[in-house]
């Protein structure tokens, strides 16, 4: 096989510990090897990148081992030298034959034929916004677990507000939480509710009727308190992605015409997969890589199973949210889950729906085409927003017939 390139380094990395090997291709095609151990302190980072830069090593191969590679992959993109982290499972070294210096070897020959493929790495800042977008996610799910244990400890009182109420965090119901934990009588709560939740007066009076202790309303009290200041929390990472998209804008807005994707989810999409998606390759590398697509398993000229594969978790969660969200949408996408979900089950079908989504966003970015919904007629939509503005130009600048004038018979 020919080499692709001259100098190489494979790269293996730990939490306090880098091992390299260096090959360099003479001019006669032997090559001579260089390995070496540096700690895993940025003063040790700054020592590896020199010792590169002086063999004049062209590019390194490392795996994508937890998250230590992040250190030492942003030192080499800062002293401009290209890396590729690598799936570990995709540069396996022989059982039985492993070592630190072994799989640094190993992987600096795999680079250096080009047998391995390199993973997407995002620019510096979309990284750095994802630190923020996992969070956001993290904090989604506590609050969504705080809200949980509020119905929990409403039903272990008694309290079946949640049976009438459609949301627990609405401001009628929100207001006669408050008043529980106040200790406000039971026949004065249904006095809080607000718009078409008083004509529920008896049965809220009955679901607020329980036997709610001096615990449960200490309980109650601390988990108000945890949902404000998460919310506050998740509202403040919200304008920080918000604020972080404008140059990003372009691809911004264009997600945000997909039915069932928002600014936050859009935002969230657009820091786990970048702008630039020719670095895939084509539409079906793109949702092989989101593992959004069906799975391979076939043996013998049988299909064994089509189950996704475990991918980018990050970016499943959020287009499965949308999914679920764009099935209540007059769309497409409404008509492909429902298609499916009789035969497959909801979960498959949001798999599925997700599926297409992606596939579209390909399509989307590449184009740069905004998406517009095969069942959806937006010439009439524009009349029914603009309609009523366009009559009063025209009663306005006397282009409007009056009632005298009858319209002039067709010939």
């Amino acid at each position: 096989m020919k080499s692709l390139y001259r100098r190489i380094a494979g790269l293996d990395v730990h939490r306090m510990l880098y091992v390299l090997t260096v090959l360099i291709e003479l001019e006669d095609g032997t090559h001579v090897k260089h390995q070496r151990s540096f700690g895993g302190f940025k003063r040790d980072r700054r020592a590896l990148v020199a010792w590169l830069l002086e063999l004049g090593v062209e590019h390194v191969v490392m795996e994508s081992t937890g998250i230590y590679w992040k250190s030492i992959y942003a030192a080499l993109e800062q002293a401009g030298i290209p890396a590729h982290v690598v799936n570990a499972r995709h540069a396996r070294n022989v059982p039985g034959r492993k070592t630190d210096i072994s799989d640094s070897e190993w992987l600096a020959q795999l680079g250096r034929f080009g047998l391995v493929k390199p993973s997407f790495i995002p620019p510096q800042d979309l990284r750095e916004l994802r630190l923020v977008a996992r969070y956001r996610e993290k904090l989604a799910q506590t609050l969504g677990g705080e809200k949980n244990r509020l119905h929990k400890i409403l039903d272990d009182a008694g309290i079946k507000l949640g049976a009438v109420v459609a949301d627990l965090g609405g401001v009628s119901a929100q207001a006669m939480i408050e008043g529980l934990i106040a200790g406000t009588p039971v026949e004065q709560l249904p006095d809080l509710a607000r718009g078409v939740m008083r004509s529920k007066r008896e049965s809220l009076e009955a679901a607020l009727d329980g036997d709610l202790s001096p615990r449960h309303r200490l309980v109650l009290g601390h988990i108000q308190t945890h949902i404000r200041h998460l919310e506050a929390e998740l509202a403040s990472l919200d304008r920080t992605l918000i604020d972080a998209m404008a140059p990003y804008a372009t691809y911004w807005h264009l997600l945000q015409t997909l039915p069932g994707i928002d600014q936050i989810a859009a935002a969230l999409i657009l820091v786990e997969i970048g702008t630039d998606l020719s670095v895939f390759g084509d539409v079906a590398h793109f949702a092989s890589w989101a593992a959004l697509c069906p799975g391979n398993h076939e043996s013998a000229g049988k299909r064994k199973t089509g189950k996704t594969r475990k991918g980018h978790h990050a970016l499943r969660y959020v287009l499965c949210e949308a999914a679920n969200a764009a099935r209540r949408t007059n769309s497409a996408l409404r008509d492909k889950y429902q298609s499916l979900v009789g035969r497959k089950g909801h979960k498959k079908a949001i798999i599925a729906v997700a599926h297409q989504m992606i596939r579209t966003i390909f399509i989307l970015f590449t184009r740069r085409v905004p998406y517009r919904d095969p069942g959806i007629d937006y010439q009439a939509l524009v009349v029914e927003k603009n309609a009523p503005r366009w009559i009063q130009a025209l009663k306005k600048y006397g282009y409007w017939p009056t009632s005298s004038a009858a319209p002039a018979p067709a010939q």
